[in-house]
């Protein structure tokens, strides 16, 4: 089958390999969908994980069901799914607390085993999710939307009447969305990109402009602000925006090294609740749902669909300018 892979540290091709069969327990899926994520990228260059080369990367993808390991009742060929990528141990102290996506031995499919930039990919049965007749393009959306909804509920949205996202991205988007499913009207964006706060007001989201006269006039007024960018100089800068009781989320990935300044006094004083929030917790059902909820226009988040021999230049950043989300069809 075709597939891109990393053969090495820095440098992915796109090559012939062999098509793999389902072991027990798994089910091999035709791909029909898999989405670029800034993660690839990071484990391309070793930022993230602990992965074994030569890998097939993707962890955004849906597909059909081809085939069927020994074992698996619970698909039939023919079934369209979406992949729950994080490969958990189910015993270390943080899956016993139901937080999985902290597993001390965390892996994912993409990230430490064969992924979705592939013809084919072989899955554990237990990490599909059915999707129906949602279009595929819509369903390798779940797996962000996962991520960002493990965020909603690690920060809470009780008593939030109105949240400011800074970074107008696919993330900042999916986050501004899933924030209006649980009940959040008054959404703001923040983006240096015109293009990307146009897309974020078609979809009902206020449009805010770094350094305008109307982002400055939110100074401690929001309920609830959220870095999607993982640029430090912004994270920042969020709790100036935050209402006095407010919250903060820090979903954006910095550099590991990174290090912002942030007041104690201020945080006991203005009782300002921080939080974080990493990958997503077996939720694919809620993402699934919340992708239903926002409707197909969350597709316009899909700036490119693009083949799969041209998805190495897009991990290499020499693909398209301007891009949203790209998927390999």
């Amino acid at each position: 089958m075709k597939a891109v892979v990393y053969d090495a540290l820095g440098s992915v091709i796109f090559s012939e390999i062999e098509t793999p069969r389902p072991a027990p327990g798994e089910v091999l899926i035709r791909v029909a969908a898999s989405g670029v994520c800034h993660t690839d990228i990071d484990v391309l260059h070793g930022r993230y994980g602990t992965p074994d080369f030569p890998l097939v990367p993707g962890h955004e993808y849906a597909g059909v069901v081809e085939e069927l390991g020994e074992g698996v009742s619970e698909f039939a060929v023919g079934d369209r799914v979406v992949v729950d990528p994080n490969l958990s141990c189910g015993h270390c102290r943080a899956c016993r607390k139901g937080l999985a996506n902290l597993c001390e031995t965390l892996g994912a499919y993409g990230v430490s085993t064969n992924g979705g930039f592939a013809e084919y990919s072989a899955v554990k049965a237990e990490n599909l999710v059915a999707i129906g007749d949602m279009p595929f393009n819509m369903a390798a959306l779940a797996e962000p939307m996962g991520c960002v909804l493990n965020g909603v509920e690690a920060i809470g949205t009780e008593g939030v009447e109105n949240a400011l996202v800074v970074g107008a991205g696919p993330i900042g988007l999916l986050m501004a969305m899933a924030l209006k499913t649980r009940g959040v009207e008054e959404i703001g964006l923040v983006d240096l990109a015109p293009h990307r706060l146009e897309l974020a007001e078609s979809f009902g989201f206020t449009p805010y402009a770094p350094g305008s006269a109307e982002i400055a006039a939110l100074e401690h007024s929001v309920d609830l602000c959220v870095d999607a960018t993982g640029v430090p100089a912004v994270a920042a800068t969020l709790p100036g925006y935050t209402a006095n009781g407010g919250k903060v989320l820090y979903f954006g990935v910095c550099p590991p090294d990174a290090r912002i300044e942030i007041s104690p006094f201020e945080v006991f004083r203005r009782q300002l609740t921080i939080a974080g929030a990493h990958s997503l917790n077996h939720n694919i059902a809620d993402a699934i749902a919340a992708l239903n909820a926002t409707g197909p226009s969350v597709t316009r988040l899909v700036s490119h669909e693009l083949p799969l021999e041209e998805i190495p230049k897009v991990l290499l950043k020499q693909g398209p300018e301007g891009t949203l989300k790209v998927q390999a069809r």
